[in-house]
């Protein structure tokens, strides 16, 4: 079926084998081409029979057996396999991007949105394994290879069916990545897979949560598979992948009805639930203008989830208007101004000595002290919100009044309070087209 020499690479019947891509103790990787009108481009491993013992033939054997029936988009494919008197040889899925080891080196630092999406990437594999019962046993960045923006394992030379419940004590995979317990030759189950995941530098908290709990030296200690599934910082439901458009179309349909039904609360949620899935399905979409077209759409799901936010918010806040007087709403957005709140319980008191029927004379005094602070406070206040309370409780203050009408507004005009306020709105004039945002922002 082939032949070999110790300078040329090994000759098959279906495939013209080229530049050798890497070797290791037992094998040799070439890239190669399969003969006729397709052309395809794929990478043949190359195993030396002659290099085998009775472990590494297991290996082997188990590799090819878990392989074979494994169809998975972030593992490599096994196409094929053969052998004749000197190779076996295992026709493998091609990944042009060549693996993870390099790409990080050529960048030197990933950030952190690349890790998190190569990292749900590897997450989504090993859930598929992990739910299989298969552990790799030799997860580095070495083994695991690029195609295009996608990971993909490879290298399932040392891998085993493993339960959780099973325990192993011989010594797999590569020194450098493998867990303190294997290390260390104690017994160790497939939980080793959790310990060799790639760390990462100047991270967000969820990110170092995860790193931490993945780097426990105690096995018992350490993140459980299912915790590491579910993990804020892996987001597996959020990960870019074919279901991601399904999802968001399923939301924004929601979205779109409940805002056609004036639910403006429950569409605003659907809206930010859709959102979180279509931006995974801009970048998992490869086609240049679907991508345009998905961006757009996303935009006006966008404007139309801001202008519900601002409807949501006004309705909110006409809602706690409504149970509360102005007053109260006042005193509580001034709980940090204790002149104030001295002012607003001047008015208080004032308005109750009035209803009780005090003496006109000590009620006019009060108002004309409130009024007094009021003023002072207006002066010293931005524009916002608080702002415009103040200016209206000081206009109610004056309409409340019921004593000797006439006398008090002469004693307010005597301290020529519309100037005054006419004066200190129009100092502010240009200010307001700069607070505006703030206000509208604030209210």
């Amino acid at each position: 079926m082939a032949s070999t020499s110790s300078f040329a690479p090994p000759k098959l019947a279906d495939f013209i084998l080229t530049e050798r891509l890497g070797s290791g103790t037992y094998a040799t990787v070439y890239k190669a081409y399969r003969k006729g009108d397709s052309r395809e481009v794929v990478a043949v491993k190359v195993v030396a029979k002659k290099s085998l013992n009775k472990a590494s033939t297991e290996n082997l054997l188990t590799e090819i057996e878990i392989l074979k029936t494994m169809r998975h988009p972030h593992i490599v494919q096994l196409k094929d396999f053969q052998w004749d008197a000197e190779n076996i040889y295992l026709i493998l899925e091609w990944c042009s991007g060549g693996d993870l080891s390099r790409f990080i080196r050529s960048r030197r630092i990933l950030p952190e949105r690349v890790s998190k999406r190569f990292l749900q990437q590897i997450a989504c594999a090993l859930l598929f394994l992990h739910e299989r019962n298969i552990s790799h046993l030799d997860l580095k960045p070495q083994n695991i290879l690029l195609s295009g923006s996608v990971l993909k394992l490879a290298d399932f030379g040392f891998a085993q069916y493993m339960s959780p419940w099973d325990e192993q004590s011989v010594l797999r995979g590569s020194p450098l990545y493998m867990a303190p317990e294997m290390v260390c030759r104690r017994q160790y189950d497939s939980r080793v897979d959790l310990w060799s995941l790639p760390p990462g530098a100047r991270v967000s908290k969820d990110c170092r949560d995860l790193l931490l709990r993945l780097l426990e030296r105690n096995p018992d200690a350490r993140i459980t598979f299912a915790e590491f599934f579910t993990h804020p910082f892996v987001d597996l439901e959020h990960m870019p992948s074919a279901e991601s458009l399904v999802k968001a179309k399923e939301l924004v349909l929601q979205a779109v009805q409940k805002d056609q039904e004036g639910e403006r609360s429950a569409a605003l949620s659907f809206y930010c639930s859709a959102l979180e899935h279509f931006v995974p399905a801009i970048h998992y979409e490869t086609d240049r203008q679907r991508k345009d077209a998905l961006r757009q759409k996303v935009s006006q799901y966008v404007s139309r989830a801001e202008e519900l936010k601002a409807l949501v918010a006004s309705d909110n806040r006409l809602s706690f208007e409504e149970a509360r007087t102005s007053r109260d709403i006042l005193r509580e957005m001034s709980r940090d101004q204790p002149r104030l709140l001295a002012a607003l319980q001047m008015a208080s008191t004032a308005i109750a000595k009035e209803e009780s029927g005090m003496d006109d004379h000590e009620v006019l005094d009060l108002y004309q002290q409130c009024l007094g602070e009021l003023l002072l406070a207006l002066a010293a206040e931005p524009q916002g919100r608080r702002r415009e309370l103040l200016h209206g409780e000081m206009q109610e203050t004056q309409r409340d009044v019921s004593l000797d009408r006439e006398s008090l507004t002469d004693s307010v005009r005597s301290l020529s309070l519309t100037a005054t306020v006419g004066t200190l709105l129009g100092r502010r004039t240009e200010q307001q087209a700069g607070h505006r945002a703030g206000h509208r922002a604030f209210t």
